[in-house]
């Protein structure tokens, strides 16, 4: 089986020729990106790992624009998790300053693109600095229609879960629920994604395969792309490549 994985996933399961056109009807609503790899971008180049982390913010601005045209709905992006705290102090702090980097370039496009830019994630121990710049564009865009644009910022998923079920332990023992309500439908109200739905399609770079504690819950019946192209070399090409192949999956929720 693990062999069987591994050339699959050498090959990037890319059953679809670079020329074949994107179906409209099929592309996806929500796209989920783990964003990895600026690091060993930046370690490649001999370069200071915050210099893969410029880079990389640089991308965004690309793909929102590109899934924006194709018709994406949602596009969550895992900018900075709750594990991250445990790097060094000066990648952290210039991890936290990226968000209002981007934003004071980025948000009057934005806004003139009707994206909405949302937050995914605690509040707490963020930098003024950081939550007054993601604050100010969730206002300045919450009357936009278009596509979501959706920061996990300050997120781990674990974290997620455990605040749902304490918010719904407290329901229940005011009253509110009983645990006969609670069921599937019921959790995913008390996440953080309530207002969204699940991602459709999940991209990681980097080649790393694993989640590393992003939307565990949300991301039961994904679908799952890994590239081993890291973030700051990921091109619209190459998020088009991930919907072609998103495109020839067969989805059956555990049906036949």
């Amino acid at each position: 089986m693990l062999e069987k994985f591994s050339k699959w996933k050498a090959s990037k399961e890319s059953p679809a020729s670079p020329s074949t056109p994107i179906e409209q009807m099929k592309v996806p609503k929500h796209v989920a990106i783990i964003m990895d790899g600026n690091g060993r971008w930046a370690k490649n180049k001999g370069l200071p790992r915050v210099a893969g982390h410029r880079e990389g913010m640089k991308v965004i601005n690309k793909i929102v624009r590109k899934a924006n045209e194709l018709g994406v709905e949602v596009l969550s992006l895992y900018a900075f998790s709750t594990e991250n705290w445990k790097r060094p102090k000066t990648e952290v702090d210039f991890l936290l300053r990226l968000p209002e980097r981007f934003l004071s370039i980025e948000l009057p496009k934005l806004i003139e693109e009707n994206v909405q830019v949302r937050l995914m994630g605690s509040t707490e121990n963020l930098p003024d600095h950081t939550l007054k710049a993601v604050t100010k564009a969730v206002e300045s865009t919450k009357n936009n229609t278009g596509l979501i644009l959706n920061f996990a910022l300050n997120y781990g998923s674990r974290y997620e879960i455990s605040e749902a079920v304490k918010r719904i332990a407290r329901d229940v023992e005011a009253g509110v629920l009983s645990d006969a309500d609670i069921d599937d439908e019921l959790i995913s109200s008390y996440l953080m994604t309530s207002e969204l739905r699940d991602p459709d399609l999940l991209i990681r770079t980097s080649g790393e395969i694993r989640l590393s504690n992003f939307m565990l819950w949300q991301l039961a019946y994904s679908e799952f792309w890994f590239t081993d192209i890291l973030w700051p070399d990921f091109s619209e090409e190459h998020f088009i490549e991930a919907i072609r192949v998103y495109q020839n999956r067969g989805r059956r929720y555990g049906g036949v």
